[in-house]
């Protein structure tokens, strides 16, 4: 998953929407405490802030993440049994039975054999339902020779511990299971048992988090999810905290391939009718083709404060006219021209990869192109394909990727106790000028299989970085600030302790 920390809405009114009924604002914020100041100017490198992790857990912490950032957990490599061993290791140790740690082994894109790792830590007086707390293993590949230094060769330089997956997510994996082990060697008993599951193969096809949603229910049956992978806080250039943000709602990730067929022949008799150019009128007609815009309670709650933020800019005025009229696609269109918006207005699909033709002086028999689109909850992949089929025309063949098709699932309405969780714990680290605010995230987790089972998830995790410096996720010289590697156990130690205690 692709993780940003932008700075995206403040809090309160963000929150308007998501109040159970007959809850007033006031309660609400008088409930988490929230406080922060939008008026402060350059604030201290939060870099050169110690953590509060006290030093014999940071040591234990870089141990353990070196050792996962140097397993090479890329689909097809084979690795996922160390990468669970790691940190199945850490719950045995804490004192975790056997019989509560399970190495699933699945098959993920075909003849990746991967494995999926479940652990429960039990409540010896459960009083309340179980606890999900979500999170992969995997990461997306990292050659060599695009990097400087050996991307699975774990190092800290400048302030930074750096390596494929420091920030997607292995730092996530981490966090969660060094905050349990701290508590368990504090002795702190649960009142509901918690499940943490950590999938093998979210960056491919989630047919880990697929089974672990239906097949492996017996295993990971809960009252809501926690995700580990996605959200929380970020500062800007001059180190001013701008928000953390809890995502409630993920678009739909679906592959569709546009494919255009020809008799062919030899190039030095042209057909008027050609794969290629076919093809290309195709996706010029999808570069240009905008979906219809559409509002859920997250997205009407974040623009309507992103209007009062950008005040009377041609951006909030253009805000304003689509909050009055949804089906304003011009409006729309002006919205998403910002860097900040793109992607949040309305499905969005975009060709990626194209392939075509078999010599260079035959006609091409073939053209196919990979379009990869991000459809708003509630919409169906189907109606997507037909409305991508419509515009391209007959003679374009669309069909969607069989080795993943998108399931669409509804925001989860975010619960009171898991925000005063998160607000408590992200305060405690930053202080309250760290703002929470709900956001709907235009990338891809885990999370959304179990929401589409019916288990509410929210991204929560605690990591945070310099935006946009430090959003390298996927990308070269993936880092995240030593700091927050070390501050993210106490944020995943603070919320256990609050959805969890007594």
């Amino acid at each position: 998953m692709v993780r940003t920390t932008l700075d995206r809405s403040l809090f309160a009114t963000s929150l308007r929407f998501l109040l159970p009924r007959g809850e007033s604002m006031k309660r609400l914020l008088a409930c988490v405490l929230v406080a922060f100041s939008t008026t402060a100017l350059a604030a201290t490198n939060p870099l050169t802030v110690p953590s509060k992790l006290e030093p014999k857990w940071q040591q234990k912490t870089r141990e353990v993440f070196k050792q996962a950032i140097e397993i090479p957990s890329v689909h097809n490599r084979g690795e996922m049994p160390r990468m669970a061993k790691v940190l199945g290791d850490q719950f045995r140790a804490a004192g975790i039975p056997e019989a509560d740690i399970h190495v699933m082994p699945y098959e993920a894109l075909p003849g990746d054999k991967t494995v999926a790792l479940i652990v429960r830590w039990r409540s010896p007086h459960p009083t309340k339902k179980p606890m999900l707390i979500l999170g992969h293993m995997d990461v997306v590949e990292a050659k060599r020779e695009d990097w400087k230094n050996d991307p699975f060769v774990f190092r800290e330089e400048g302030g930074y511990f750096l390596g494929r997956g420091a920030s997607d997510m292995k730092n996530g994996d981490v966090a969660t299971t060094m905050a349990a082990v701290k508590l368990m060697s504090e002795g702190f008993k649960p009142n509901r048992d918690i499940i943490f599951f950590y999938s093998g193969d979210e960056e491919t096809r989630g047919i880990g988090a697929t089974l672990g949603a239906s097949e492996w229910r017996n295993l990971t049956e809960a009252e809501f999810g926690l995700n580990a992978d996605g959200g929380c806080g970020a500062y800007d250039k001059n180190f001013r905290p701008i928000g953390c943000g809890i995502s409630t709602a993920e678009k739909t990730f679906q592959t569709y391939f546009l494919a255009t067929h020809n008799p062919g022949g030899h190039s030095s008799r042209p057909r008027p009718d050609n794969a290629i150019y076919e093809l290309a009128d195709a996706l010029k007609a999808l570069q240009n083709h905008r979906f219809t815009p559409m509002l859920n309670d997250t997205s009407r709650g974040y623009f309507q404060e992103r209007a009062k933020q950008e005040g009377d800019s041609p951006l909030g005025q253009a805000i304003r006219r689509w909050l009055a009229n949804p089906n304003d696609g011009a409006a729309a269109d002006e919205i998403e021209a910002n860097p900040l918006e793109v992607g949040l207005t309305r499905t969005r699909c975009v060709a990626t990869m194209l392939e075509g033709g078999h010599a260079d002086n035959a006609l091409p028999q073939m053209a196919k192109a990979t379009v990869n689109c991000r459809i708003m909850p509630g919409v169906d992949p189907k109606d997507v394909q037909s409305e991508i089929q419509q515009f391209v025309g007959p003679k374009v063949e669309v069909v969607p990727d069989p080795n993943y098709i998108g399931q669409s699932t509804p925001p989860s309405p975010l619960r009171p106790d898991v925000l005063k969780a998160v607000t408590d714990a992200i305060q405690k680290i930053h202080g309250p000028a760290m703002r929470v605010y709900p956001l709907m995230s235009t990338g891809a987790s885990d999370g959304s299989f179990f929401r589409a089972k019916g288990i509410p998830v929210y991204d929560v995790d605690g990591s945070w970085g310099i935006s946009p410096d430090d959003e390298r996720a996927h990308g070269l010289d993936e880092r995240i600030p030593v700091r927050a590697m070390y501050d993210d156990v106490v944020h995943w130690e603070t919320i256990i302790r609050e959805l969890a205690g007594r």
